[in-house]
C-alpha cells in the first residue's frame, strides 16, 4: 500500500464514512438545534439586561456588571463542567443538551449585553435630552430614539461575537451531548479509523463557512463609518 492509499485509508475510508454518517448527521441536527437556541435567548437576554442597566439603577447595574464581567472571564468549558457536574450535588439534575445551550446563551448574553451597551452609550447626549423635550418618556425614548441608532452600530460585533461562541457548541463533546463532534469522535474510537473525524471537520466547514460569509456580509452593510 502507497503513502497516498494510505492517507486515504485513513481520512477518507469509504466504507468507514457510509457507515457513521447517518449518526454524525444527526449530530449536525443536534448542533443546529443548539446554535438556534443559544443565539436567540442569548441576544435576546442580552437586550433586556442592556436596556435595564440604560435605566441607571444602582443596586441593578452592580448586578449585571458582576454577571457579565464574571462569564466575559471565565471559560466556557469551565461553566459547562462546573454546572453539569456540580448542580447534581444541590439536587438539580439537568442534561447535557440544557446545560449546553444555558452556559452558552449565558455567555453570548454576556457579551451582547456590553456590545448593547456600548451602543446606546455612544449615542450622543442631546439625542436623549431632544427625544425626552418632546414629551417621550424614558422607555419610548429608548425604544424609538436610542436603541433604532444603537443596534446599526453594534451589528457587526455582535454577528462576530455569535459566531465565535456558536461554535462552542463542539464543548458538548465533554458532557456526552451528541453533537458533531462527539458523534465524530465516538465514530473514530469504534472504527479506530480517522475518517469520521474528516467528516465532522466536512461538516463544521459546511455549517459554518457560509456563516461567516454572511457575517462578513452583514459587517461590511452595517459598518461603523456608515452608521
Amino acid at each position: 500500500m502507497s503513502a497516498w492509499e494510505r492517507f486515504l485509508h485513513t481520512f477518507f475510508n469509504r466504507d468507514v464514512i457510509i457507515q457513521y454518517l447517518p449518526d454524525i448527521g444527526k449530530g449536525f441536527i443536534v448542533t443546529c438545534e443548539l446554535a438556534i437556541l443559544v443565539v436567540i435567548s442569548g441576544i435576546a437576554m442580552g437586550f433586556i439586561l442592556a436596556m435595564v442597566r440604560a435605566y441607571q439603577i444602582l443596586p441593578v447595574n452592580l448586578i449585571i456588571v458582576g454577571f457579565v464581567d464574571v462569564l466575559r472571564s471565565l471559560p466556557p468549558l469551565v461553566l459547562v463542567l462546573l454546572f453539569y457536574f456540580g448542580l447534581p450535588n444541590i439536587g438539580v439534575v439537568l442534561s447535557g443538551f440544557v446545560v449546553l445551550w444555558l452556559v452558552l446563551a449565558a455567555v453570548l448574553a454576556a457579551f451582547a449585553e456590553e456590545i448593547i451597551w456600548a451602543g446606546i452609550t455612544s449615542i450622543n447626549k442631546g439625542q436623549w435630552e431632544a427625544a425626552r423635550s418632546t414629551g417621550l418618556g424614558m422607555t419610548q425614548t429608548l425604544v424609538y430614539v436610542i436603541l433604532p441608532q444603537a443596534i446599526r452600530m453594534t451589528i457587526p460585533p455582535m454577528t462576530n461575537r455569535t459566531i465565535a461562541i456558536t461554535k462552542n457548541t463542539a464543548l458538548g463533546t465533554v458532557i456526552g451531548v451528541g453533537e458533531i463532534l462527539n458523534q465524530a469522535t465516538t465514530a473514530q474510537s469504534f472504527s479506530s479509523n480517522a475518517s469520521p473525524l474528516m467528516v465532522g471537520a466536512i461538516v463544521y466547514v459546511l455549517l459554518f463557512v457560509p456563516i461567516v460569509v454572511l457575517g462578513r456580509w452583514i459587517e461590511t452593510r452595517f459598518a461603523w463609518k456608515n452608521a
